[in-house]
């Protein structure tokens, strides 16, 4: 959602080592933060203040006010279309922007309705990739919408 909103290049560079390293940690995050907070946190390389904080709300409360008014303009659903190949970061902004496209299947909606040919940079050869893909994606059992 950072990259998205085209926020601060070392702030999402930020929040994608502390992801890495979250990712690869032996144990759950969440026993660092029953540990000692804020503060155990950030003695994990690639955690600084503000990451660790808003790890302890989510830890806490299951949810994050930050990435709730991250989403507030655009819904984490547009994140989807960034699944579909041949749609890259620049796409999926412009898709929502000037589209109102929040979803797969109001994206597959456009494009069978021939909306995709209006976008520029849409050639042949990425319509149908784009087709192909948004077909595989919808088929599949646990979709986001």
């Amino acid at each position: 959602m950072l990259e998205f909103k085209e926020e601060n290049p070392f702030k999402i560079r930020s929040y994608q080592t502390a992801a890495e390293t979250i990712d690869a940690m032996e144990s759950p995050i969440a026993d660092a933060v029953y540990r000692g907070g804020a503060a155990e946190l950030q003695k994990i390389p690639g955690i600084g203040k503000a990451i660790s904080g808003q790890i302890v709300e989510i830890v806490k409360t299951g949810r994050s006010s930050y990435f709730e008014e991250l989403t507030r303009d655009a819904p984490a659903t547009v994140l989807d279309l960034r699944r579909v190949s041949g749609v890259g970061l620049k796409t999926a902004q412009l898709l929502y922007r000037d589209f109102g496209i929040k979803s797969l299947t109001e994206l597959r909606s456009f494009a069978e309705n021939g909306g995709l040919s209006s976008v520029p940079g849409m050639g042949e050869k990425t319509l149908a990739r784009v087709t192909a893909s948004l077909a595989r994606l919808l088929s599949e059992p646990a979709e986001n919408e």
